[in-house]
Order: C-alpha cells, then structure tokens, then sequence
C-alpha cells in the first residue's frame, strides 16, 4: 500500500508516494475506491466477476494536478453513472492517461461513503527529488525522494 487516509476536519483525503507519476496515479485511484468500500465489500469485491476496458482522459502537459483531478473524477463518473467500479488499473501517460482497467457492476458492492466531488482544496501532486523528504503526520508516514507525492481531499 502506498496510500494512505488522510484526516480532515470535514472531508476526507489520501496521500500518495510511487515510484512515477502513472503509478500515483494508480495509487490514488486506489485510495478513493477503498475509502468508498464498507468493511465486508473490501473482503469481497476480489470475488466478483471482473470486467475489463480501457478508459481515457486528456492529460494536461506540466500540470499533474489537473490530471489527477480529472482522472479521480472520471472514476468516480465510471462508477455512479456508467456502474463500473474500479477494482485495478495500468496506467501509461503521455498526451493523454491511458488506463487499462478492471471493474465490477457497481451494483454488487456495498458502499460505506459517497464522494461528491474531487476538491482542489489543499491540492498538491509534484515529483519529489532525490534525498529530498516529504514529512509525514498522524498515520502518514516520512516519504524520500526521488518518487511522485500527491495529496487530494475528496468532498464527502
């Protein structure tokens, strides 16, 4: 695991650290489905039947942020408007976020929270430079660079 709850006062959030910017956001997708699952859908959505596609998205050239964004969007439209909920993906960035993904009938999962929206609160998503440390706090530990960090809140 390379997420990890974040607390806030109202909402909820992740923080993430990889190796690259396409496993970060591998990661943070990760986070926001797990934080969706209620304890006995995190034990089951492995026996589900899983589905597979290829989902897309523009990716915005020097800004990681906006991608993120709109990447952790596009999960959460998959999931309440076209019922796939993301169990895994692979992601490949270039001009655009390639993902080829895994996803089960959203209908068949129990779900403990909703997340409305994708905030730009407190936003952060940047490559962390070697030797350089990203401090952690509460159950979020220290990260050393060189990696990828992110930080997203998710309006609840």
């Amino acid at each position: 695991m390379s997420w990890w709850v974040l607390p806030t006062t109202a909402d909820i959030g992740i923080v993430c650290f990889a190796q690259s910017s396409s496993r970060l956001f591998e990661e943070a997708a990760s986070g926001l489905q797990h934080i969706l699952l209620s304890d006995a859908a995190i034990k089951s959505v492995e026996t589900h039947l899983r589905h597979t596609s290829q989902w897309s998205i523009e990716a915005t050239e020097g800004r990681e942020d906006l991608t993120l964004v709109r990447w952790l969007e596009e999960v959460l439209y998959k999931c309440e408007v076209e019922r796939q909920f993301l169990v895994d993906c692979q992601i490949k960035i270039d001009e655009e976020l390639l993902a080829q993904v895994s996803w089960v009938n959203a209908d068949t999962i129990e779900r403990e929270i909703e997340v409305k929206a994708v905030t730009r609160h407190e936003l952060q998503c940047r490559s962390v430079a070697q030797g350089e440390i990203i401090a952690g706090r509460g159950d979020v530990p220290d990260f050393e660079g060189p990696g990828w960090y992110c930080r997203v809140i998710f309006d609840i």
